[in-house]
C-alpha cells in the first residue's frame, strides 16, 4: 500500500518510544478523549483500515464514555497505516480530516522520520479532541491505557 519504510531496523527505538508516550500523555492532559498507538509488523487483511477497526474493537476502544478514542495503526513489515477513531469524534471531524493526518504522516515517513510522523499526528488529533471534547478535571479521567502497543505478528 505504502512503501515508507526502507530497513529492516525497528521503526523507534526505546528512547523515541518514550517520546511518542510522552506526546500521547501531553496531547491526553487537554481533553477527555484517548488516543493510542498500535504496531506490527504485518496487517493481516489488504486493507490496514479493516485492521485497525479490528484491533480499536478488541482493545475496547469503542468503551469510552464520549466515544471519542483514536486508533493509529502501522503495519511496519507490510508498509501499511491507518487511523480509526470513534464514532464521536469520526462524526466531528469527518472523513477527510482522518486521510489529512495519514498523507501528513506519509510524507513525513517517507523521509523516514518516524517518530515526527507520529508526534506531529498525535499533537494534530489531540489538539482536534481538544475542540471537540476539551478536559474537565471534574468528570474526566483517562480511560485507556497511554502504553504503545505492539501486535505478535
Amino acid at each position: 500500500m505504502f512503501n515508507f519504510f526502507t530497513s529492516s531496523k525497528p521503526l523507534l527505538t526505546a528512547a523515541q518510544q518514550e517520546q511518542l508516550l510522552l506526546a500521547i500523555r501531553q496531547a491526553e492532559q487537554r481533553t477527555s478523549g484517548e488516543i493510542r498507538v498500535f504496531m506490527e509488523r504485518r496487517c493481516r487483511y489488504m486493507d490496514a483500515t479493516d485492521r485497525a477497526a479490528e484491533i480499536f474493537f478488541e482493545q475496547k476502544m469503542q468503551q469510552t464514555a464520549q466515544r471519542n478514542a483514536v486508533l493509529i495503526y502501522i503495519a511496519t513489515q507490510d508498509h501499511q497505516l491507518a487511523i480509526w477513531g470513534d464514532q464521536g469524534i469520526y462524526e466531528k471531524l469527518g472523513h477527510s480530516y482522518w486521510q489529512t493526518r495519514v498523507q501528513e504522516m506519509l510524507g513525513l515517513f517517507s523521509k523516514e522520520d518516524y517518530l515526527a510522523g507520529l508526534i506531529s499526528c498525535v499533537g494534530a488529533i489531540g489538539e482536534a479532541l481538544h475542540q471537540h471534547f476539551p478536559y474537565d478535571r471534574h468528570s474526566d479521567s483517562n480511560e485507556l491505557s497511554d502504553e504503545i502497543l505492539f501486535g505478535k505478528s
